[in-house]
């Protein structure tokens, strides 16, 4: 009897040990068309640094339709949506930067706007819209650079700037407002240098301008406070500077709304 009970106990100890030393815990998601490892690990709360690490993902735009995917810490399989294939072009148009226009002559007619006034919206709603949805997304982005805002967002005389410009030293590093995709990184935007837009989640786009260098390639991933490029100066030249945007959808939001 004596025999049994201590066989036994050979037997449990290993058993027990190894149990205690098992794999880490999550599941395996199986990747589906149209999904992200960005989408991917923001549903399921995991660092999309860490997922690339652990799956050995050295191209991490470049996911198979079912591939497998171990996510650590994850209790069950979750619904990832389907994200847009992000193509070469900028994924948010950019207008040129154009000099500002001469003043016009007094005795200039000024033209009818009595239709465009009809099919507008009011710009106090227009503003109240816009002031409800900066106010939920306060929080979600940090500054990508700390300085003094040299240019402000909203119309200055005949020109409407579409961000802030925020003075930094040259070579200074430019950081991720937010977690996201590189959508463009280039210089292909006439009046804004090298630029980089990054896409967020809720439809929201942040634009860095004026770089000296961009650090990250289109279809890459970012994550909040990661260096993307250096500071540098306007095309037409001046004090150096980030030109810096944020957009939900094509709607330009005014930055300072949004930041801490």
């Amino acid at each position: 009897m004596f025999s049994l009970l201590r066989y036994a106990l050979l037997i449990a100890i290993p058993v027990l040990w190894f149990a205690g030393c098992a794999a880490p815990k999550g599941v395996y998601h199986t990747v589906q068309r149209g999904q992200t490892l960005y989408r991917i690990g923001h549903v399921y709360r995991v660092d999309v640094n860490q997922l690339a690490r652990i799956n050995r993902l050295t191209d991490r735009s470049q996911l198979e339709v079912g591939q497998r995917l171990f996510i650590p810490g994850a209790r069950s399989i979750k619904y990832v949506p389907a994200t847009a294939v992000a193509s070469s072009k900028p994924s948010v148009k950019l207008p040129t930067r154009k000099p500002k226009k001469t003043a016009v002559s007094r005795t200039a007619r000024p033209a009818s706007t009595t239709k465009s006034s009809k099919s507008a919206p009011p710009e106090a709603s227009r503003s109240a819209v816009t002031a409800k949805r900066a106010i939920a997304a306060k929080g979600i982005f940090v500054w990508p650079v700390r300085g003094s805002v040299i240019k402000k967002f909203g119309q200055n005389g005949s020109y409407a700037n579409k961000g802030i410009e925020v003075a930094a030293p040259a070579g200074s590093a430019i950081v991720a407002a937010a977690a996201g995709k590189v959508t463009y990184s280039g210089d292909g935007i006439k009046g804004f240098g090298n630029l980089i837009i990054l896409k967020h989640d809720d439809s929201y786009f942040t634009v860095y301008g004026f770089n000296q260098a961009n650090l990250v390639k289109s279809g890459s991933f970012v994550s909040q406070g990661q260096k993307i490029a250096l500071a540098g100066r306007p095309p037409a030249g001046g004090q150096p500077r980030l030109h810096f945007e944020i957009r939900r959808g094509k709607e330009a939001v005014n930055p300072v709304q949004l930041l801490p």
